[in-house]
């Protein structure tokens, strides 16, 4: 399935989410370098982290590197997060001349530290006023701008269905919608049933794409919440971290029914060196070192069997031992005549 937001044409309705630390331009270019299984495609569009809008104006060193794209990163959406609608719209004008393909506003995230400065979710305590900011985002700009939710802040204000139609009547292109409340963070499932009220709501009266988001893990997840909620796309976060490949066999699986053969086990640890390499171009070897090794836990359950893959990637001391390290491991695998 293809999706459009704004005047924006996706090669697939598969997004991919903004996680903060992880969704990085390094780990982005890795997801995008998979091929479709077929011509199927993979990922239709993928956010940058989110982006406090003062930070951006000013150019400080981390917010660069947070906002960094790339033309292969593309398209790529620019999520920013803050409660001030005049610099709210100046960042959005600075994300759309450093290569914005769309831009986000982030009403959902239940961090504290993004809370505490009355954005992310806090944005959904205060209807009117968020409406009021995403309007002057969405003049202040030439590309869609979209919007994040959470169902509400908690139980008793579950206002994503009503704040979504009026964010639509201010022009907003697109509304990914996050299965949970605010109170909840990451605890329990995610409603579909909370998510299927919000379509509902959006489409009696707009025709812009809705999208779903949360416990998406498997190719079926993301079928299961299209067919419960009626939405027009997936948004995939933490199921993609380990498996860059999750959308190539996602896409395939929704344009099927079927599941495609498993990405070979050589590729995926080609991919995680790719990574490796991706992050000493852009950052520093001691940078690159401490990035993989975290990402490793993520990495090593879709890499088994290899004995003392985690063990032997923490022992590493510089980048010629991590490209020796997987390179040896990368040729066992060959040797074995290792498919899955």
């Amino acid at each position: 399935m293809v999706l459009k937001i704004g005047s924006v044409q996706l090669e697939t309705n598969l997004l991919l989410a903004p996680i903060a630390g992880y969704c990085d331009l390094a780990f982005r270019l890795v997801v995008r370098s998979v091929p479709g299984y077929k011509g199927h495609g993979t990922v239709g569009l993928a956010c940058t982290d989110l982006l406090c809008p003062q930070a951006v104006l000013n150019e400080n060193q981390k917010s660069l590197w947070l906002a960094a794209t790339h033309p292969d990163d593309q398209p790529i959406c620019m999520q920013l997060y803050g409660a001030d609608g005049g610099i709210m719209a100046e960042a959005a004008r600075w994300a759309e001349a450093h290569g914005a393909t769309t831009i986000d506003i982030n009403m959902g995230c239940p961090v504290d530290k993004v809370t505490k400065k009355n954005g992310g979710s806090m944005l959904l305590c205060d209807p009117k006023s968020t409406v009021k900011l995403a309007k002057m985002v969405v003049e202040a700009v030439g590309v869609p701008v979209t919007a994040k939710v959470r169902l509400g802040w908690d139980e008793k204000r579950m206002v994503a269905g009503e704040l979504a139609v009026a964010l639509a009547d201010v022009g907003i292109a697109a509304v990914t919608v996050h299965g949970r409340t605010t109170e909840q963070k990451f605890r329990g499932r995610a409603s579909l049933e909370g998510i299927a009220r919000v379509v509902e709501a959006v489409k009696r009266g707009h025709d812009i794409p809705v999208i779903g988001n949360g416990d998406v893990k498997e190719p079926v997840d993301a079928k299961r919440m299209i067919d419960v909620t009626g939405c027009d796309g997936v948004m995939i976060g933490r199921g993609a971290l380990g498996r860059p490949w999750l959308f190539r066999d996602t896409a395939y699986y929704l344009a099927t029914g079927e599941l495609p053969p498993e990405y070979p086990r050589v590729e995926r640890a080609k991919l995680v060196l790719q990574h490796f390499e991706n992050l000493l171009a852009m950052r520093d070897e001691r940078i690159a070192l401490n990035t993989i090794k975290r990402r490793m836990s993520w990495y090593s359950a879709h890499l088994q069997p290899w004995a003392g893959l985690r063990r032997g990637v923490q022992e590493v001391a510089s980048a010629g031992e991590f490209r020796e390290f997987m390179a040896a491991g990368i040729e066992r695998m060959a040797e074995a005549g290792c498919v899955v």
